[in-house]
């Protein structure tokens, strides 16, 4: 036999990398992504749900949970799926929001049983959906009305195996009753809820006077945390006007002589009853509140309380008007009322949101009138097809009797009556028992009040106030069924006592800073320190800096991970010689592996002069100091210094000065900071300023006047540059570098 040829794979050289522009991939890749968040997820519509609240409730009305007894929270989820496949948690997460228990709501739409949280609090986990149980609040009547008469348009779910409504016909403006937070690709919305009663008020105003006074009717923002909202004309105003915002929210307390405490009992809807412990706790700590022994938390099933214990001879007054400023008892709720209108997110006022759900709203009663008319309609063309047998009932019989075929009897009558093919079937259909006149008479007795109905339904159509008035009508109906006084009070601010400025501003003392290698620092006063010994260092550790200054100055910590941490000084504790002082990692919260490299000051929070980074590669840069400045109150920059290289020392100087770069070769160089131009980037490489062949490395930055140089002619440079001259022993001392 022949030998078979033996077949080798071919690997062929792979194609090369087509590169593909940066424009076609945010096209084709992130901009259907980014649609996709912002229509069909983060924003609200008109109707005031996001699609997954849409899709949830819609569920459990489906279900049946408007009436009966409640389900399981597990069994809504799992229904929910059918509509939401974004998975159980999301689901379940949505639900609770929406639930009673959970109170972030004005007027929730879930009745539920069970621990479903707190919106007020950061650690009360709700109860896993197998424990909890759940029905509709009687209010989803109103956002359910007439949906299966096509008030809205229904859609397929994601697998079109079903249909689901775009939109809730809610009878009452839910987008501005219930608050909604939404985060989607390059834009937010964040609505605050109002007083049902007030929001209704005013939409009925805005019917009748599309130029009536908002604020008349719709005092401002309600809240379901309660709390006193610091009135202000102006910028509730500005919110009305352009949907943008802030309002001020204060907690509600008071105060106990007896027990000699602070009890508060409602506190501002963006914030949580941890957020101000840590907050009341940090400032105790730093020593900025000495007037509180004690405070804890004792939030039960009554609701929620926060209780401060007082030291004896306290002003629970002045007290209370210091955490409102410096804690989150006092916090600003910023308004973005962002909508998706018609499928395009637009950011409107409160006057053009109730204008496009009043026109909405009209589009939904419009469809349901029609709706109707249409099924009277059909009921009247049946009735006068029965009419025409009413003149001889026996021949309907006869004809029906005379029929041999079944499939013959609808055509007979048809012809025998003069009817069309569908008063026919209803007549055919109609029960041998009620084949009588008693029967028939009775059927005809609708005619009149049908076709009064139908001329009332069309001229509704026709006129465009008529089905304004059912508006109105159903807007007056939810106010009488489900409004409630307002939970958040109104107070002015002129009623508002405020801190003290003098009481709030640091005090201003002289103190000695100390900042060893391994990142102790030490705060110690002038008298502290003559009456101390020697400084305390673990073994190993050694001084890298120290310097004098004032309890007002900013201290800046520069880190190996290129960022700087801000601290105000009176923010630290003051402490002795003898002890390790604060060690920076843990008391600033860095990075895992990240070291305190360096140290600057800036005098009362000014930033004069500027700083010089040295790194091993031979280069030296010079930044502006006052770019390490901010407006707001940051405690962490990035890119505080140029990562290219490492960094192997800094200074800060107010005025130009002689400087010394040692490197690994035993060799050093003198020359003038004014060599350096500063500059404004913080993570500028800067340029060289000593020259150094492979391998070796700057290892040491200092001022030339502090180190042991006598003969700074040798090592000075008129340029750099420059590679300097090797140090003589006599030169070559160490001390310690002061960063002044």
């Amino acid at each position: 036999m022949a030998k078979k040829k033996e077949v080798r794979a071919v690997e062929l050289p792979p194609k090369p990398a087509v590169p593909v522009p940066i424009t076609q991939t945010l096209e084709t890749n992130f901009m259907p992504y980014a649609m996709s968040i912002i229509v069909s997820r983060a924003l609200p519509e008109i109707d005031g749900f996001k699609p997954s609240h849409r899709k949830l409730l819609y569920t459990m009305y489906k279900m049946g949970l408007m009436t009966g007894a409640r389900t399981k929270s597990a069994n809504v989820v799992g229904a929910t799926m059918r509509l939401n496949p974004h998975g159980d948690g999301a689901i379940y997460e949505t639900m609770v929001r929406l639930a009673r228990g959970c109170e972030a709501l004005l007027h929730p739409f879930v009745d539920s049983k069970g621990n479903f949280g707190k919106a007020y609090s950061r650690d009360m986990a709700y109860a896993a959906s197998r424990y909890t149980e759940v029905k509709l609040e009687p209010i989803c009547a109103e956002i359910f009305k007439n949906i299966d008469a096509d008030a809205v348009e229904f859609i397929d779910n994601y697998d079109n195996t079903m249909k689901e409504p775009a939109l809730l016909p809610t009878t009452f403006p839910n987008i501005l009753v219930s608050s909604n937070l939404g985060v989607a690709v390059g834009m937010t919305s964040n609505i605050c809820g109002f007083n049902l009663t007030e929001v209704c008020e005013t939409a009925i105003a805005l019917i009748k006077d599309p130029e009536a006074d908002l604020l008349e009717t719709l005092k401002a923002p309600d809240f379901p945390s309660g709390g006193e909202l610091i009135y202000d004309r102006a910028a509730l105003d500005e919110i009305y006007r352009t949907g943008r915002g802030s309002v001020r929210v204060r907690s509600v307390w008071k105060h106990d002589p007896k027990a000699n405490c602070i009890e508060i009992t409602e506190i501002p809807y963006s914030t949580t009853i941890e957020a101000i412990v840590d907050k009341v706790a940090e400032l105790i700590k730093a020593g900025k509140i000495k007037e509180i022994a004690d405070m804890r938390d004792e939030t039960d099933k009554e609701g929620l309380k926060l209780t401060i214990d007082l030291k004896r001879g306290v002003d629970p007054e002045k007290l209370m008007a210091r955490l409102m400023k410096l804690t989150p008892m006092c916090d600003s709720f910023s308004c973005n009322f962002n909508v998706l209108i018609a499928g395009t997110p637009r950011v409107l006022g409160v006057r053009e949101i109730l204008e496009e759900w009043t026109a909405w709203r009209t589009e939904c009663i419009r469809r349901t009138v029609y709706h109707r008319l249409q099924k009277m309609k059909a009921r009247l063309h049946l009735l006068k097809g029965l009419s025409k047998i009413l003149l001889d009932i026996d021949k309907a019989i006869a004809i029906i009797r005379g029929t041999e075929e079944d499939a013959l009897v609808v055509p007979n009558l048809m012809i025998g009556f003069g009817i069309d093919e569908t008063q026919a079937e209803f007549i055919a259909e109609i029960k041998l028992r009620n084949i009588n006149k008693a029967y028939i008479l009775s059927r005809l007795e609708e005619i009149e009040a049908l076709e009064a109905e139908i001329a009332d339904a069309e001229e509704t159509l026709a006129s465009k106030k008529k089905l304004r008035g059912i508006i109105v009508s159903e807007l007056k109906d939810v106010i009488k069924k489900y409004g409630v006084p307002r939970k958040t009070r109104l107070v002015y601010a002129a009623e508002v006592e405020t801190a003290d400025e003098e009481e709030d501003a640091v005090e201003d003392y002289p103190v000695h800073y100390f900042l060893s290698r391994d990142g102790y620092f030490k705060k110690i006063t002038p008298q502290s320190l003559r009456m101390s010994g020697e400084q305390k260092f673990k073994e190993g550790d050694e001084l890298t800096f120290t310097g004098e200054g004032s309890n007002a100055d900013e201290l800046l910590f520069f880190t190996s991970k290129q960022q700087v941490y801000k601290v105000k000084c009176d923010e630290m504790a003051e402490t002795k010689a003898s002890v390790l002082g604060t060690y920076l990692p843990q008391h600033l919260s860095m990075d895992a592996d990240e070291a305190v490299c360096g140290m600057a000051v800036a005098p009362k929070g000014t930033y004069p002069g500027s700083l010089i980074f040295a790194y091993a590669d031979g280069k030296c840069a010079r930044v502006i100091f006052e770019s390490y400045a901010t407006k707001t109150n940051r405690k962490k920059l990035i890119n505080a210094y140029s990562d290219k290289s490492p960094l192997v020392g800094m200074l800060h100087l107010t005025e130009d000065a002689e400087l010394a770069l040692y490197s690994s070769a035993d060799r050093a160089v003198v020359f003038s900071s004014a060599l350096l131009m500063p500059k404004p980037t913080r993570d500028t490489q800067g340029v060289k300023a000593m020259t150094i062949k492979p391998k070796q490395t700057v290892v040491r930055l200092a001022l030339a006047d502090q180190t042991a140089i006598q003969n700074r002619s040798r090592y000075r440079a008129r340029t750099i540059p420059a590679a300097g001259a090797i140090v003589k022993p006599e030169d070559n001392g160490i001390v310690q570098t002061t960063l002044e």
